[in-house]
């Protein structure tokens, strides 16, 4: 045996003696004294072998043996906390990461509240206020592979990264603020960033060093959840010291690459969130996608596909990343490929929620304004034709919202895919999601938008002067009053005029219709559209007389001319036509619904027509209905408005002149009448309900043509409550119900709340007495089916 070595363990043997049963505060002083002569750094130190070896053995020996004779009597041996401070110094200039073992160790080992607890937590606040924790870490940066190190590393990976947990369960309420997990783990990031300057440092000076711990650790912080505390610290710090130094890159790309892939996804999630730009994520990141299956998986499927709570900056930024280099590329072109069949996907169109549409569409879209034509060239075949079927699935929606989607994303990716061909256009209004969206798909610039307003020339002006680069070139030239301009015309005042018509309105309703289906003079037409509801409302006989042959007209009116308002027109004069002769006129339009070469936009007109027709019908007391020609005109609102402020004067002067011995509340209901639409409800609800199952060429509502399904269904539930205290009731009641059973299951949303809807509306038309005698079967089936689609609808996604 080496004599140094002996040595060490017979003065280490003495000292724990000593340590253990001494009562002395002198005696224990200077065995202390002696013991820390083995620390490096202190004053006389001992030889270096002697130090490694006392480190190596002895150390966590005599750290258990202090913290055993911690006491309050023990402390007080000498006066003025003097052997408290020399027995905290073991703890603080001792090797570290056996120091902050031993702690965490007596820590959990103490047996509830008491002394020695709060004094080893105080402690170890001290320990991480004084930069400890970066010691533990940087002496695991050596090049060690002994299973006993692997052993350690485990070890402290969990005390370390596990600590406000261990603190908490231990202290309760009694826990200190430096172990709350807002707290530590940002001052785990700071630590961080001490040893990765180390070990930067060290490379310098040609050392090896590795940085594997510190991947652990920052991946099991963000596994934990604690992405945004530790990343908070380190993104900012990395994205300033990579901007100009490759040794910074090199190091953080290694920092990542270490990372297990268990912890991969955490971290990497955390990183596109507190990344600034693609350019940040880059010089973080580096082609870690490339090497990493786990990253390339997370980053070009998870976050993309499977997630959607990314703010588009944060898209931008990761398909961005994928975009700087050129290896990176060929996942963005897959990436593209892979979200347009996801965004015409039936499926998804149809079980995905709306958010994640949109967040699927602007993936999509900044994929798109990413890559270049000629990186599309080869796979355009194969992109237009998934493109379509998604245009065509879309469209095909029952939700305005996804078709209104679909419109966007079809009109900027077609031009972007096929920029040769015709570019699909649709009529939509523009909103902030479309302006949103449209702006997605502009190229993004190649430099930093802060570089180019920096790099931008300044323009010369006249006089000598300059101006930056962003000011409009308007402003720069002369504005003087000799310039030659018509700014000082001022305009005249055509607020107040009327186009001029040539054209007379027709007087009867024969002339309408003639004007319509054969006049070549489009002001006659456009007259004769416009004065058409006036006339069947005034003249009802002569409407009824030409009532099939017109509504067939105003059902295949077509828009000639650029006319005003013109779908209500039409909509209001074919409702005027029915509600004037009802019954063969809804078997017409009836019949109409399921006939051939009939597009989607005319069969759900003739729904909205049949309903408020049926309205209209239904309404006790109605009184014929004025042709509505827009806003009242000026003249005529004062009156209006002061009518009521005299005849309210006149009633309160009687109203206080007059005694009244009973007083009842006045009645300003409409008068109580027959329900028209009792005697024509047949005709408007059972030839719609007959042939819903037959499939034509050019229309299934069973399969394609869900859109018009749902307002079919719609439409019978209103057709169900506006027969309310008819004869026909219970007959359309049990109709509706078979119906309703027939389609319970289907898939559409839209059309399974319109199911709801219509049975809704039969509860409240039929009589209660009249359901339990008559439905009594019907009404068994569809409670348990109610029961179930009310409890998916209160229950959380």
């Amino acid at each position: 045996m080496d004599p140094a070595q002996s040595a060490v363990t017979l003065t280490v043997r003495e000292a724990l003696h000593t340590l253990s049963s001494s009562e002395d505060g002198g005696h224990l002083l200077s065995t202390l004294g002696a013991l820390k002569r083995y620390l490096s750094g202190a004053e006389n130190s001992a030889l270096p072998g002697e130090q490694e070896e006392f480190a190596r053995m002895h150390f966590p020996a005599v750290l258990r043996c202090l913290v055993g004779r911690l006491s309050p009597g023990w402390l007080e041996l000498l006066p003025d906390g003097q052997l408290e401070d020399l027995w905290a110094s073991f703890f603080l200039e001792g090797p570290a990461d056996q120091a902050f073992l031993v702690l965490m160790e007596s820590i959990e080992g103490a047996a509830g509240p008491s002394f020695r607890l709060m004094k080893m937590a105080q402690l170890l606040a001290r320990f991480l206020s004084a930069g400890r924790m970066a010691a533990v870490m940087e002496g695991q940066s050596r090049q060690l592979t002994e299973p006993a190190f692997r052993l350690l590393q485990e070890t402290l990976l969990t005390k370390v990264v596990g600590l406000p947990d261990h603190l908490g369960n231990r202290l309760q309420q009694e826990n200190l603020e430096a172990f709350l997990p807002q707290n530590y783990f940002p001052l785990l990031g700071e630590e961080i960033m001490r040893v990765l300057q180390a070990v930067v440092d060290s490379l310098r000076g040609g050392w090896d060093c590795s940085v594997s711990f510190l991947s652990q650790v920052l991946g099991k912080a963000c596994v934990h959840g604690r992405q945004k505390e530790i990343l908070g610290v380190l993104v900012p710090r990395l994205t300033a010291l990579t901007q100009g130094s490759c040794l910074w890159r090199r190091v953080c790309w290694r920092l990542v690459e270490c990372v297990p892939d268990r912890a991969m996804e955490a971290l990497l999630m955390g990183l596109v969130e507190a990344a600034s730009g693609p350019d940040v994520l880059s010089r973080l990141l580096g082609n870690l996608v490339l090497k990493s299956k786990k990253a390339q998986f997370v980053m070009t499927r998870k976050i993309l596909f499977l997630q959607y709570r990314y703010s588009t900056p944060m898209l931008q930024s990761l398909l961005g990343y994928l975009a700087m280099d050129s290896q990176r590329r060929l996942l963005l072109r897959q990436a593209l490929k892979e979200l347009l069949e996801t965004w015409g996907s039936p499926s998804a169109v149809r079980h995905t929620p709306l958010p994640q549409q949109r967040y699927v569409s602007s993936a999509l879209l900044i994929c798109l304004a990413h890559l270049q034509d000629t990186e599309l060239r080869d796979s355009r075949d194969e992109l237009l034709a998934s493109l379509m079927a998604g245009v065509k699935t879309r469209l095909d929606s029952s939700l305005p919202a996804v078709r209104r989607l679909g419109m966007i994303v079809a009109g900027v990716a077609s031009t972007r895919i096929h920029p040769d061909g015709p570019p699909l256009r649709f009529q939509y209004e523009e909103d902030e999601l479309s302006r949103e969206l449209l702006a997605l798909a502009v190229t993004p610039p190649v430099a930093d938008s802060r570089s180019e307003v920096e790099a931008s020339p300044a323009v010369e002006t006249p006089d000598g002067g300059s101006t930056d680069g962003d000011v409009p070139q308007a402003q720069l030239e002369g504005s003087g009053s000799d310039l030659d301009s018509d700014d000082e015309l001022v305009p005249y005042d055509m607020s107040g005029d009327q186009e001029l018509k040539s054209g007379k309105a027709p007087a009867y309703v024969r002339d309408c219709v003639e004007a319509l289906t054969s006049s070549e003079d489009w002001e006659r037409w456009e007259a004769a559209l416009r004065a058409l509801e006036g006339l069947i409302v005034r003249s009802p006989a002569a409407a009824r007389e030409v009532s099939v042959e017109l509504a067939k007209v105003l059902l295949h009116l077509e828009e000639k001319t650029s006319v005003v308002g013109f779908e209500g027109l039409r909509q209001r004069a074919l409702v005027a036509v029915v509600v004037t002769d009802p019954a063969p006129v809804a078997e017409y339009l009836t019949s109409q619904f399921y006939a051939l070469n009939f597009s989607l936009r005319q069969r759900m007109d003739i729904l909205d027509v049949l309903t408020l027709a049926a309205q209209q019908l239904s309404r006790p007391g109605r009184l014929p209905k004025a042709p509505q020609c827009g806003s009242p005109s000026p003249a005529s609102q004062p009156s209006s408005t002061q009518a009521p402020a005299w005849r309210a004067v006149v009633q309160e002067r009687i109203r206080s002149k007059t005694r009244r011995f009973s007083q009842r509340s006045p009645r300003w209901g409409p008068d109580a009448g027959p329900n028209e639409f009792n005697l024509v409800a047949g005709y408007f609800f059972f030839p719609l309900i007959r042939h819903f199952d037959r499939p034509l060429v050019t229309f299934d509502l069973l399969g394609e043509d869900q859109l018009v399904l749902g307002r079919l269904v719609h439409t019978l539930g209103a057709l169900m409550y506006l027969a309310v205290n008819t004869t026909v009731a219970v007959a359309m009641g049990k109709a509706l119900l078979e119906f309703v059973w027939t389609l319970r299951f289907h898939g559409d949303a839209y059309v399974r709340r319109g199911l709801l809807s219509a049975v809704s509306s039969v509860l409240l038309s039929v009589p209660a007495e009249r359901l339990l005698a008559d439905l009594p079967d019907e009404l068994l089936e569809a409670r348990p089916w109610l029961a179930g689609f009310l409890k998916s609808l209160l229950e959380p996604a």
